[in-house]
C-alpha cells in the first residue's frame, strides 16, 4: 500500500464542521455506542500534524443547506475557526422542489462569511447516485447542476474543493451503508483521506482515489427491491408525513475539545 501524503500543509489549530448526518457520522457507528465519522477522523490526522488542535461538530442529520446556514454558521463563526469544512446540499436534493441555485447560494453565504473571517474552508462535491443506487437516477441531473455550482461557488472564495463526482471510487458498494445514503466506516475513512490530502496533511493512507483491489459487489435486481423495501419506502412515508430525521437532534460537538488521537482513523 502506498505510503499516503508527505504532509507539508499548513497546521491548523480550531476545527469547526458545518453540515447534515454525513458530517454528524451517520453509517459510522451508531447512536447508542457513538457516531464517528468522516470529520472525527479528519479530526485525528489534523491532531496527528498538531496535538494541541480542538475540534467541534455542529452538523445535525437531516438538515437542508439553508438550515445549516441558519443553525450553525453563528456559532461556527463564535468558534472563530482557522479550518472549517461545510458540506450540505443532498437532502434538498431529495426534496420535491429543488433548486440547484438556492442551494448553491446558501452554501456560498457560508464560504463567504467563513473566508471572511480567516477560515481555510473545505467543501465537497456529490458523486453519481445513480451508482450507488440505479433507482435513484432520476436525481442525477440535480446532483450534476449543485456539483457545478458548488464548484463555481468554492472557486469565487478561494474554498478547497475535494471534487469526487467523476472518481469511480466513490461509487463502490463498500464505501456505502446499507442505506446508500450514507457512507459506511470505510467510506467516512475514505473522505478523511480525502479531505486530508487536499489539505497536504500527513496521512498513513494510500491515495483516496485509489479503487479497492478486489472487484465491487454486482448489484441485481433481488437486491435493489430489497434495498427499496428497507429504505427507500420507508423513506418516502416518513418524509410524506412531514416527519425528518433532525427532529430533535442537536449537534453531537458544539464545543472545541481536544482530539482523541489514539483513535484509530
Amino acid at each position: 500500500m502506498p505510503s499516503g501524503t508527505e504532509g507539508t500543509g499548513p497546521v491548523f489549530t480550531r476545527y469547526v464542521a458545518l453540515g447534515d448526518s454525513q458530517t454528524e457520522g451517520v453509517g459510522d457507528g451508531d447512536d447508542a455506542a457513538g457516531l464517528r465519522g468522516w470529520a472525527d477522523r479528519l479530526a485525528v490526522h489534523l491532531a496527528d500534524a498538531n496535538p494541541a488542535v480542538g475540534y467541534a461538530n455542529l452538523a445535525v442529520r437531516g438538515k437542508l443547506a439553508a438550515q445549516v446556514r441558519a443553525e450553525q454558521l453563528a456559532p461556527a463563526l463564535e468558534l472563530r475557526p482557522d479550518l472549517a469544512t461545510v458540506v450540505a446540499g443532498v437532502n434538498d436534493v431529495m426534496r420535491p422542489r429543488f433548486s440547484a441555485a438556492a442551494v448553491a447560494a446558501e452554501l456560498e453565504a457560508m464560504f463567504a462569511a467563513l473566508t471572511a473571517a480567516g477560515a481555510h474552508v473545505v467543501t465537497l462535491t456529490f458523486p453519481d447516485v445513480g451508482r450507488i443506487a440505479p433507482l435513484t437516477r432520476p436525481l442525477l441531473p440535480r446532483v450534476r447542476a449543485l456539483n457545478a455550482a458548488i464548484r463555481a461557488a468554492a472557486a469565487r472564495h478561494a474554498v478547497t474543493l475535494v471534487d469526487t463526482e467523476h472518481v469511480p471510487v466513490t461509487t463502490d458498494p463498500r464505501l456505502w451503508s446499507p442505506d446508500r445514503l450514507h457512507a459506511s466506516p470505510v467510506g467516512h475513512a475514505r473522505i478523511a483521506a480525502a479531505v486530508a490530502q487536499s489539505l497536504r496533511l500527513p496521512t498513513p493512507t494510500a491515495p483516496w482515489t485509489d479503487p479497492f483491489p478486489t472487484p465491487p459487489p454486482r448489484l441485481t435486481l433481488s437486491t435493489e427491491a430489497r434495498w427499496a423495501a428497507a429504505f427507500l419506502t420507508p423513506w418516502l412515508t416518513r418524509h410524506a408525513r412531514g416527519r425528518t430525521s433532525a427532529t430533535g437532534r442537536t449537534a453531537k460537538r458544539p464545543a472545541l475539545l481536544p482530539v482523541e488521537r489514539s483513535a484509530e482513523s
